[in-house]
């Protein structure tokens, strides 16, 4: 272990050209394993880390695991934090500070549990529950709204929007999609989303910047932030009546929608949800049609 080799320059180093949601991340999670390592700050977290065998460094991430676990976090949050610790130990390993890998492995879950989301109706109900606010809170809310549905955007990007993103003459938008660092993909925007946009935009004003505003008086003026959209959405759906609406389940709605639109062509839907692995999209065609539970009928009926 080179120790000379480890200070703060690795770390920034380490964080340099990640996009903004890796990086906000990333910082949180070695915060995480500075404070479990009982170390003053992420680089003596990460000397202690180096500083043994391969053994001794497995051993106490395994702890950290089990200590993640034990609190309740939710497993993708125990992989993004494990995540980051084997991308800090890959890349001292390259630059030849170590010659071990990380190997402990991440926690399995069952994600896309239920994709159908609120459903169409659902969201009709959340943008009008959105329009019976103020005028300034109504054109922001569904503008969001209509993103995070007709877009079927993630709440990360959605929040990292700036004005400069938003082009009203070409009817686009230039999203930083999920895991691409600083690349944008330019999205055409529907007229009924165009219109939601032009809206705020009116309201916000022309100026350079961060697209969607905090209105709290607490942090006015400042980006609206991904915990801040969960507040938004939720709020939206107690005051419409629906229960444990959130930003992805909008997602979820969209897509689930999408699939019966098109008649169930998944490949037309990927470019709409913008996944990589088309056999996600496989996920969401069985919840929409319940092939399962078809089945399930049919082999009950044998006796």
């Amino acid at each position: 272990f080179k120790s000379d080799q480890l200070d703060s320059d690795f770390l920034n180093e380490f964080l340099a050209g990640r996009n903004e949601r890796t990086l906000q991340a990333y910082k949180a999670s070695l915060q995480d394993f500075s404070a479990f390592a009982l170390r003053e700050d992420p680089v003596d977290a990460l000397r202690l880390l180096f500083g043994g065998t391969s053994g001794d460094a497995n051993r106490l991430v395994l702890n950290y695991r089990a200590d993640l676990i034990n609190r309740g976090l939710q497993p993708a949050t125990v992989n993004q934090r494990l995540a980051a610790l084997r991308s800090a130990v890959k890349r001292a390993r390259i630059i030849g500070v170590i010659s071990w890998t990380l190997e402990v492995p991440g926690v399995k879950h069952s994600a896309y549990r239920d994709t159908r989301g609120c459903g169409a109706e659902g969201f009709r109900k959340l943008l009008e529950s959105a329009a019976r606010q103020s005028p300034k809170k109504a054109a922001r809310d569904k503008a969001i709204l209509r993103l995070l549905f007709d877009l079927a955007l993630r709440r990360g990007e959605v929040t990292g929007l700036d004005f400069g993103d938003v082009d009203l003459e070409t009817g686009t938008l230039a999203v930083k999609g999920k895991g691409r660092n600083n690349e944008k993909e330019l999205l055409t925007l529907p007229v009924k989303t165009a219109e939601a946009l032009k809206n705020w935009l009116d309201v916000r004003g022309s100026e350079s910047g961060v697209l969607f505003l905090n209105f709290d008086h607490a942090n006015k003026g400042e980006r609206l932030t991904g915990r801040s959209v969960d507040r938004l959405v939720k709020y939206l759906g107690r005051k419409a009546g629906i229960k444990d609406v959130r930003p992805h389940g909008l997602r979820h709605a969209a897509i689930t929608e999408a699939l019966d639109l098109t008649g169930g062509d998944v490949r037309k839907v990927q470019r709409f949800s913008r996944h990589r692995d088309i056999r996600t999209l496989s996920l969401y065609d069985d919840n929409r049609e319940d092939f399962g539970g078809q089945v399930a009928s049919l082999v009950s009926e044998l006796a």
